[in-house]
């Protein structure tokens, strides 16, 4: 067999068994990384023997170097600059203090529990300080955490990878040197830092300009000149000072999602199908080179300074690093549960493993394989139960908070209201000029633009609200508007004010929108009689006792068109009210009614003339006359 094809047929072993484990693990929904670990190693040398990467000889370092470029590029294009704004003095230790804390505590671990020299635990644990986005970003879209948590994880693992990968050569070049001084260790390491962050912000810059001007340029060819951009600025800063390269990358990132450029989105789907294809291939590949024999010859010392950093040097670095957060003790809690390790530092030492050998000095496999066995002990432990821990913790994104809602009108204006003064952040968007000056007569944020650009719901926050609520006039554009926002974001919540029956629209099953309040709400109607001051604002409280009779009265005003349920309380959390959400006994139903009496017979009878709303218990809802419940029966009333 002629060696290149021995080296294509290897290529193609890898992209086939990469994309197989990317297909199976979104089949039983559960972290990728698990099957392309056990992919890897099955078809390496100590399994059937498929997949042999030594074959691939310096071509292996490349793809490596590539593909880790691309990973970290979409890193910083995924980062929120307006998120990391909320959670920046966290983010800004675990990268700096963090480290330090990582480095120290792991190297401790390696020497007193893994029998590791001293300089052989400091690499490793310079190696594993970093908590991959190659992972950490397909386990959280999987378990669906709390934005601010997820942001803080996203911003470690992207922003952590280069400082990592450059301290562990720093750490390598000083072994390697016995006379190296410390001073000069450390001012190499923020002149990596420094070369790569500033090319990388010339780089983004320069890609973000031509992106924008070159108007003549179809949307995928500027995918590729962002590609061939985003290697150049890696190959530029490794030419310059070598390991400064992945600095460049996620700085580039950063500065061109921060520039807002024309069709960004197709961009980031773009750049995110390639990470995919990397992060499948590099898995296979380097699971495939790794000796499961060198794994168990590590001993009982080596399990535990991986346990040690899982349970006791993590905590510590969250406990030290959110200290003056507004974090609680349960996103502090899952924070350190979840720090799996990558492909950086599984590429990271796979390289030093054969520099050291190449050096004379013993221990580049045991490096190897102690860093694999964290990174298999920390993706199965944490990245299996990371979904059950957050939903245990009551984390997930199902309990975020706060709003998105187009359309300024009376009605949408009185429902973003009550939910701002419930201390959610609410933003509202609207074309019209003059519907957006009264919401903002209000004290509400208002964006005065479409809500069908993405551009404008990705300002409005939408990635980290837990409500998306459609209310115009029209609800056919509701509909439409709402189906986008699901597609484009993905909620928790996604609601609209359409006229149709959800049961009976079978397109409308099959998506994540749901009606708003009522299956046939006369919005138009609720619009008047707001503007007429012809409404009361109520809260009722569903008891156990009297649960059905109360749950009657509602419905009755429900069906004659006098009552309109706004929100849902339930456990304490306020959600707006879906169109045939099943009530309990002990929910709170806060609601509109209709108050037809006349603006002047209200005003002699002293009532206010403010168009501000009270929150109170209306005798007209929780005493109605049981003479007109007897006419309704049980069967007329539709479940709300």
């Amino acid at each position: 067999m002629e060696a290149s094809f021995e080296i294509t047929l290897q290529m193609v072993i890898a992209v086939v068994a990469g994309i197989s484990a990317q297909v199976l693990a979104a089949y039983l929904r559960v972290p990728s990384i698990v099957f392309l670990l056990f992919f890897g190693i099955l078809l390496g040398s100590d399994g059937i023997g498929l997949l042999h990467p030594h074959l691939l000889g310096t071509g292996l370092e490349v793809i490596v170097a590539l593909g880790t470029a691309i990973i970290l590029f979409e890193g910083g294009l995924n980062l929120e600059l307006q998120e990391l704004n909320k959670v920046s003095t966290s983010l800004q230790l675990l990268v700096t203090l963090g480290t330090l804390i990582t480095l120290l505590g792991g190297s401790m671990a390696a020497h007193w529990l893994g029998e590791f020299p001293w300089a052989i635990a400091f690499l490793y644990a310079s190696l594993v300080v970093v908590t991959g986005p190659t992972v950490i970003s397909p386990l959280l879209k999987h378990i669906n955490v709390e934005r601010q948590v997820a942001t803080l994880l996203e911003g470690e693992g992207v922003l952590i990878d280069p400082v990592g990968a450059i301290l562990a050569v720093v750490v390598l070049n000083t072994i390697l040197n016995d006379n190296a001084d410390p001073l000069i260790a450390i001012s190499s390491l923020f002149m990596r830092l420094s070369i790569g962050g500033a090319i990388g912000a010339a780089g983004g810059w320069l890609m973000a300009f031509i992106c924008k001007r070159a108007s003549f340029l179809s949307f995928e060819v500027k995918n590729l000149v962002v590609l061939a951009g985003l290697w150049g600025l890696f190959a530029l800063a490794q030419m310059i000072r070598s390991e400064s390269g992945l600095m460049a990358t996620v700085v580039a990132g950063l500065v061109f999602g921060a520039a807002s450029v024309p069709e960004e989105r197709l961009l980031r789907h773009f750049k995110g199908q390639l990470t995919i294809f990397c992060v499948s291939v590099l898995f296979i590949l380097l699971a495939a080179d790794l000796s499961i024999a060198s794994v168990f010859a590590l001993g009982w010392g080596s399990l535990f300074t991986v346990l040690a950093l899982m349970f006791v040097v993590r905590p510590i670095n969250i406990l030290l690093c959110t200290w003056n957060s507004d974090l609680n003790w349960r996103q502090k809690l899952f924070l350190s549960w979840v720090a799996p390790r990558g492909i950086v530092s599984a590429s990271v030492a796979s390289l030093f493993a054969i520099l050291l050998t190449q050096h004379g000095i013993n221990g580049g496999d045991a490096i190897k394989a102690l860093v694999f066995l964290t990174i298999i002990m920390t993706v199965f432990c944490q990245g299996l139960t990371a979904g059950w821990v957050a939903r245990w913790l009551q984390i997930t994104a199902k309990q975020a908070t706060g709003a998105v809602i187009v359309g300024c009108n009376p009605l949408s204006i009185l429902v973003a209201r009550l939910l701002q003064e419930r201390g959610e952040p609410v933003v509202m968007i609207d074309t019209d000029q003059e519907a957006s000056q009264k919401a903002q007569a209000q004290n509400l944020q208002v964006i005065t633009s479409s809500a069908l650009d993405a551009n404008v719901l990705e300002e409005a926050g939408l990635a980290s609200m837990g409500t998306f609520l459609a209310m115009t006039k029209n609800g056919e554009v509701n509909f439409v508007l709402a189906q986008r926002a699901a597609e484009e974001f993905n909620p928790p919540r996604v609601l609209a004010v359409f006229p149709r029956d959800p049961q009976a629209n079978n397109s409308t099953n099959k998506t994540k929108v749901n009606q708003a309040f009522l299956s046939d709400l006369q919005i138009k109607t609720w619009i008047q009689y707001l503007n007429d001051e012809q409404v009361k604002l109520g809260i009722s409280t569903l008891k156990e006792n009297g649960f059905s009779l109360q749950k009657v009265q509602l419905q009755a005003l429900i069906r004659t068109g006098e009552l309109v349920p706004l929100f849902l309380e339930r456990d304490e959390k306020l959600q707006i009210m879906p169109a045939g959400e099943p009530w309990q006994a002990g929910d709170r139903i806060i609601y509109l009614l209709h108050d037809p009496r006349p603006n002047l017979l209200k005003r002699l009878s002293g009532a206010s003339q403010s168009t501000r709303l009270s929150l109170e218990k209306l005798p007209e809802v929780e005493e109605v006359p049981i003479n007109k419940l007897s006419q309704l029966s049980a069967s007329d009333v539709p479940a709300p």
